[in-house]
């Protein structure tokens, strides 16, 4: 895209090139109105520097260049870097202040997309978090994971399975106090947050790799 385009031209770019409809986005947002991203689209009301910061981060660039559509134009700058964990690692990531070596960790990926605390990457397994439409999250997909971030009703959040040690990726849903994960599979069935299970951070950022 080009960076003279503004602002409402990029929003609309970004999640059409990710398949998400108004709404999925607004969800990831954490904003329960779809009429908002309709209306930034349509220019029918200003994108305040707040609102582009949660925009940015779902859609996974900086906010200057959803702002201005400035670092495509200039000289390469690379991200901080975060580990690709395994589902293990990342269920006893909270459990000590250094729970594995980073040494050991192969793979590194990097992300502009600001993080809020310790963050990683984790690739997707199985397929609940695979929509036939809207949002889909396909096994494969790289995932990055802000333990920093407040979860919020209908964020993708990680949580920790306590009896087994390892993590789940699925959707926070809050309804009347009550909490829930679901997957965006509809075939998977929403259960309640109880005491074996606790959220240990917030999906921020996807990335496909295909080779």
């Amino acid at each position: 895209m080009h960076p003279s385009e503004d602002i409402a031209a990029r929003i609309r770019q970004l999640r059409e090139a990710q398949g998400l409809s108004q709404r999925a986005l607004a969800e990831r947002c954490g904003w329960s109105a779809q009429s908002r991203i309709g209306n930034y689209e349509s220019r029918l009301r200003n994108v305040s520097v707040e609102d582009a910061e949660i925009l940015a981060n779902a859609l996974g660039v900086s906010t200057a260049w959803l702002l201005l559509g400035e670092d495509f134009a200039g000289t390469y700058r690379p991200g901080d870097r975060y580990p690709l964990l395994s589902w293990v690692s990342a269920g006893i990531w909270s459990e000590a202040i250094e729970p594995y070596s980073l040494q050991d960790v192969d793979e590194w990926y990097e992300s502009e997309t600001k993080v809020l605390g310790p963050a990683f990457w984790l690739r997707v397994e199985g397929d609940s978090m695979t929509a036939p439409s809207g949002l889909s999250i396909p096994e494969g997909t790289l995932v990055l994971v802000d333990t920093g971030r407040q979860a919020v009703n209908g964020s993708l959040v990680i949580a920790k399975l306590i009896d087994a040690n390892e993590a789940t990726f699925k959707k926070l849903i809050i309804d009347g106090g009550i909490k829930y994960l679901k997957g965006l599979n509809p075939t998977w069935p929403m259960k309640e947050l109880d005491a074996n299970c606790r959220i240990i951070g917030v999906a921020v950022q996807t990335m496909m790799k295909l080779v």
